[in-house]
């Protein structure tokens, strides 16, 4: 009989952008079981709803985790605007899906890059994060940040973008879809990628049902479900929205889906641009969250669905914020492509998951 070994993996690990810590069991080289443990950096944002009001909570839902920024603000916003029924200006929820879609991009590129660098593939590495520069330059331009937007406020948004910028992010992305295309086919097609990545960490439609599995690693698995599907905001004017889907359910399947995914958001982007009305772009608020009601809204972040409840009490200050993350939702799944596989692979299947840690636990 094989000797069993608990080895820690995490919370700092060069493959790991962020503190996950799991407890491997492991029989010889193989891990029979994988035992997450969280709370690292549990902040307690959440409850600053009772110091900040709700207008300037929208500052600190942005701060829950850098790469998800403006997709929080987003949620968020939109949360208070159901709950206190405020209807935002159609050309700020076009700027709001042009910036949330951008920092999908940003997002993806930023996780291909660590997935290139847990293969050891530097120069792929580089050159993710080198065209990842382009969108940052894009917020730095529209909103003045380049990771914290501050863009997005209860109401609609801070600042407008002019037409003839709008026009110039398309030149943009159009010039990084051909770069961009000659880096997806160098990924996906290379014998090193497909022999570390195909078949391994399988997991079926019906298991990613049972665990709940939401975003790329849920689609991955044959799942067709995306909240922009349901055409909240400006996405309900997208003319032909399907989400991109493999039905491979493996570690190759995740990666791939989630490196088309930035070729449909520059898509998006572009269609938008097109169409996108004049207009103001806030709303003006009086009022207060009324006491006892509340609201929930979704949002398809990049790693998947995004769950937020707002409860009023009557003054300026929320009685009560919560948030349900993709990452705490993909663990489940997670551990359960890590039993049966090799310990060399697991740093490549926590990737595979793009977990945001951050996110997770507030």
């Amino acid at each position: 009989m094989a000797e069993r070994t608990i080895i820690p993996f995490g919370p700092q690990h060069p493959v790991l952008p962020e503190p996950l810590h799991l407890d491997l069991v492991l029989e010889d080289e193989r891990v029979v079981e994988a035992i997450p443990q969280i709370g690292f950096i549990h902040r307690g944002l959440e409850k600053l709803v009772a110091k900040k009001d709700f207008q300037q909570f929208v500052l600190v839902a942005e701060r829950i985790c850098g790469i998800c920024a403006f997709g929080h603000s987003l949620g968020y916003s939109e949360t208070v605007e159901a709950l206190m029924g405020i209807e935002v200006p159609r050309r700020a929820e076009y700027l709001r899906v042009i910036w949330h879609e951008l920092s999908r991009i940003h997002s993806h590129l930023l996780w291909l890059g660590l997935l290139a660098d847990a293969f050891g593939y530097e120069n792929l590495f580089m050159q993710c994060w080198r065209l990842r520069e382009y969108v940052l330059d894009i917020f730095e331009a529209t909103t003045g940040g380049r990771v914290i937007l501050t863009a997005c406020k209860v109401g609609g948004v801070e600042q407008d973008i002019e037409d003839g910028e709008l026009a110039g992010i398309v030149r943009v992305l159009d010039g990084m879809r051909a770069e961009y295309g000659e880096l997806l086919r160098t990924f996906l097609k290379d014998r090193s990628v497909k022999s570390r990545l195909v078949g391994v960490g399988h997991l079926t439609k019906e298991q990613a049902h049972e665990f709940a599995c939401v975003g790329p690693f849920g689609r991955a698995s044959g799942i067709e479900e995306d909240i922009r599907l349901f055409g909240f905001g400006a996405y309900g004017d997208l003319s032909n929205f399907e989400p991109v889907v493999s039905q491979d359910g493996d570690g190759y399947a995740r990666s791939e889906v989630r490196a088309r995914e930035i070729l449909q958001s520059i898509d998006i982007i572009k269609e938008l641009v097109e169409k996108i009305p004049a207009g103001p772009i806030d709303q003006k608020i009086k009022d207060v969250p009324a006491e006892g009601a509340y609201a929930v809204s979704r949002l398809e972040q990049p790693r998947g669905e995004c769950f937020y409840f707002a409860k009023g009490n009557g003054t300026k200050f929320l009685e009560r914020f919560r948030i349900r993350t993709p990452t705490s939702q993909n663990i489940a799944g997670m551990v359960h492509t890590l039993q049966g596989c090799d310990l060399a692979d697991v740093p490549l299947n926590v990737l595979t998951i793009d977990p945001c840690i951050s996110c997770t636990e507030r």
